[in-house]
């Protein structure tokens, strides 16, 4: 189980720099993007290299998070029955993350089901696995985790409240580097104390 952990922790890691290095690249590479207009997945359907480099990095970064949830995550929380259920709705994310990448703009209403999938899921896995954190007395990863969960979710409602821009491509960033933030940690964490169980 150490062994299967630590790989789950490497793709954990590896997961979010793929994909913001793919979505920032993107971005340089197609000047024709807003921040304040345009959503994030326009870019998907964009000519040149931005559009596949865009879908590759999202759903390249959606497999390797689904990996993190089967062998790191369900390892780590799955100990009881609400951390398996904080597993299962993070590989949903992950799931909705590679379909995102896969049916992009292009496939109308596919992708914004997807879409929506990802952006709702993911705050509700952080709160739902930081119940399974408090039962496990790790108070810091529980709190952490429920600050990343309103992180995520702060942006949208504020979206549809005071719309403070036309476009989703900032509320879809800083709720993805909120996830990204509390996937790297927790891999690290996890790669850590596996490293420790392997020496001793």
């Amino acid at each position: 189980m150490p062994q299967r952990q630590k790989i789950g922790a490497v793709t954990g890691i590896l997961a979010p720099i793929i994909a913001f290095t793919c979505i920032l690249l993107a971005i340089t590479s197609y000047s024709q993007f807003s921040w304040t207009n345009n959503a994030l997945s326009d870019l998907g359907v964009v000519s040149g290299i931005a559009g596949p480099l865009f879908n590759f990095g999202l759903y390249t970064c959606g497999v390797l998070a689904l990996l993190f949830a089967v062998f790191g995550l369900l390892g780590y929380l799955g100990k009881n029955w609400i951390g398996k259920i904080g597993v299962a709705l993070f590989a949903g994310t992950s799931i909705a993350l590679i379909c995102i990448g896969v049916f992009n703009e292009s496939f109308s209403p596919i992708h914004y089901f997807v879409s929506v999938s990802f952006f709702v899921l993911m705050p509700i896995s952080f709160f739902i696995t930081s119940a399974a954190f408090g039962i496990q007395r790790q108070a810091k990863m529980a709190a952490f985790t429920i600050l990343n969960g309103i992180v995520a979710a702060t942006p949208w409602i504020l979206y549809f409240t005071v719309r403070y821009v036309s476009g989703v491509a900032i509320p879809e960033f800083i709720s993805g580097l909120a996830g990204s933030v509390w996937v790297i940690t927790l891999s690290y964490k996890i790669f850590n104390e596996n490293k420790v169980k392997l020496k001793t």
